[in-house]
């Protein structure tokens, strides 16, 4: 996301001598959402964007300019992966990988590794360092809460073979055994479901709106309009219901891990 909006809209709070904390409480906001939005990590919902203009008395600029809202996926998941790291609640679904937070450094390489056009070996080890300093967010034992939705089909793709597989999918089921993170498995025997058009990640915060993050081939997009959070929160939880239950799917994974190993 650009800064040239959140620049413009610092501009206008300084010209109006007012500090963030007073523009938020003018505009019906948090002081952290304006400082999001002025450092350009954040796109303002529409409603924002109007409540900004009311208190700023800028007309119609900030909600007849927002942000662009197509950008590629490294554009939009630099603004989600600093999201991710202030979230206190992270939701995945996963219908083709493993989310990046939640795998080994081994499974990492071998995705990594699979991209079109092919990356170097330093390339890929750069990639890596940072997928897995993401996943350093599960080092606190509790914060943030993270629930995983995977397909059966992330389990069973033997992505870089059957060692690495088990050693990933024994990784899910160490997360979920402790009780670090809810991972629910939809099987197969569901058919199609809303949720398998695209990887989705929707994060929740203390002081600031929800977003959603969803992802297709090179493409990614950051959504921050009340309305379309509200409608992927609700086909995530139509997937959750039926998958497996925390039981349950623990079970299947451990048997799909002895399937990798006895196939080594």
């Amino acid at each position: 996301m650009g800064s040239i909006y959140g620049d413009w809209l610092k501009q206008q709070r300084e010209k109006a001598g007012l500090t963030q904390q007073q523009l938020a409480e003018a505009a019906v906001m948090t002081r952290s959402h304006i400082a999001h939005i002025e450092a350009g990590r954040r796109t303002p919902s529409k409603e924002d964007a109007r409540r900004l203009d009311r208190a700023l008395n800028t007309g119609n600029v900030l909600s007849s300019f927002p942000p662009p809202e197509d950008a590629a996926v490294a554009d939009y998941f630099e603004s989600a992966r600093l999201l991710e790291q202030q979230a206190v609640m992270i939701r995945e679904f996963a219908y083709a990988f493993v989310p990046g937070i939640l795998q080994t450094a081994a499974y990492a390489r071998a995705v990594l590794s699979a991209a079109f056009p092919p990356v170097s070996e330093e390339e890929c080890d750069r990639l890596l360092v940072t997928r897995l300093e993401r996943a350093q967010l599960l080092a606190d034992p509790a914060r943030p809460v993270v629930w995983a939705l995977l397909d059966e089909g992330v389990l069973r793709r033997p992505v870089g073979g059957a060692e690495i597989m088990a050693e990933q999918v024994t990784h899910l089921v160490d997360l979920a055994v402790r009780g670090r993170v809810r991972v629910h498995v939809v099987p197969y025997g569901t058919g199609a479901y809303p949720l398998l058009q695209s990887m989705l990640t929707l994060m929740q915060f203390e002081d600031q709106p929800p977003v959603a993050y969803s992802e297709g081939h090179y493409m990614g997009k950051l959504h921050d309009s009340p309305h379309v959070v509200s409608r992927l929160h609700d086909i995530y939880h139509l997937a959750l219901s039926d998958a497996l239950p925390l039981k349950d799917s623990v079970a299947l994974m451990r048997v799909i891990a002895k399937e990798y190993v006895g196939d080594d």
